[in-house]
């Protein structure tokens, strides 16, 4: 460890002309500034609003709120990177990078599968809900989430930590954990394996939500509304685990057996899963639970309302 926190890594993701640079910078703020507007509006109109303070509408906070930590562990780095002529990440940098990002791929999918779970206890047995789920529960599913996915992290960090690297070059736009791994001289055994490993729990939650599924839509079949409920409460859960997964599933496809056949648009794709799902995921589920679109609306309304009495 020692010996690696002397050293920079070398992103080699940007190396593109300055004015086509500048017009990526404009583009990549834009869209950071949308991510933070639209989690940022989703939150604060659950904290604010005492009739959303539900278990649903707390696991759909935690999840923005961890696609917002996602996103500018990547942005922050990017915009900088944009804007200079070297793109440089020292060894601490880049942990801390990996750190963020890990959390938030992995955080999201325990969120997921909590919220899978929530779902099917308020559609299946509905009548038990609020006895099954209390206050207690989701400050407990919270921790949970929170917890597994620190551990999970911090041990891939470590068994970065311990290795040695013949090469300083990403051929990257940011930090992962499978591309710094592939620049060490070290035995990466141990390191594959915690990649496995982790690609089979969190395949298992996969599986779990896909189970909740099954009988969420025998449920939903029994009658017009549970029927209803389904469509606006699990299809935008549906949709959240769809982007994420294609997303982490390309970029870890394309970090593994990616050539360099056309890198630029190869390095922008494989950061979807820190750009889009950040962004579709308020907007999914405010645009589709209805009573959290009621309270947008009327907020927006009595915005308007405001500014047309000031002026």
């Amino acid at each position: 460890m020692n010996e690696n926190v002397n050293i920079v890594f070398v992103l080699q993701g940007l190396n593109d002309s300055v004015t086509n640079r500048q017009i990526y910078f404009v583009f990549a703020l834009m869209s950071y500034l949308v991510t933070i507007l639209v989690n940022l509006t989703l939150i604060l109109t659950v904290c604010l609003d005492k009739a959303l303070h539900q278990p649903m509408y707390i696991f759909m906070c935690n999840l923005c709120f961890t696609g917002f930590c996602g996103a500018s562990s990547f942005y922050l780095k990017l915009l900088l990177d944009l804007l200079a002529d070297a793109h440089l990440i020292t060894y601490t940098s880049c942990l801390t990078q990996m750190f963020f990002t890990h959390i938030y791929i992995l955080c999201q999918f325990t969120s997921l599968t909590v919220m899978a779970y929530d779902r099917y206890l308020a559609i299946c047995q509905p009548l038990r809900y609020w006895a099954l789920m209390t206050g207690q529960k989701v400050v407990l599913l919270l921790l949970l989430t929170w917890c597994l996915s620190l551990l999970e992290t911090a041990v891939g960090i470590l068994l970065i930590v311990r290795l040695s690297f013949c090469s300083h070059r990403i051929a990257r736009i940011f930090c992962t954990n499978w591309e710094v791994v592939k620049l060490s001289c070290s035995d990466t055994t141990a390191n594959n394996f915690y990649g496995i490993v982790i690609i089979i729990l969190h395949s298992l939650q996969i599986i779990i939500i896909v189970v909740s599924y099954v009988h969420l839509v025998r449920s939903a079949t029994r009658s017009q509304t549970d029927r209803r409920k389904f469509v606006q409460t699990c299809s935008p859960h549906l949709a959240s685990l769809l982007v994420l997964s294609f997303s982490v599933l390309f970029d870890t496809l394309y970090s593994r057996y990616g050539g360099s056949s056309m890198a630029a648009l190869q390095n922008a794709l494989s950061a979807e899963f820190l750009v889009v799902p950040p962004i579709v995921n308020p907007i999914i589920y405010g645009m589709n639970l209805r009573h959290c679109q009621n309270r947008l609306v009327h907020k927006k309304t009595v915005v308007c309302i405001l500014v047309r009495s000031c002026a």
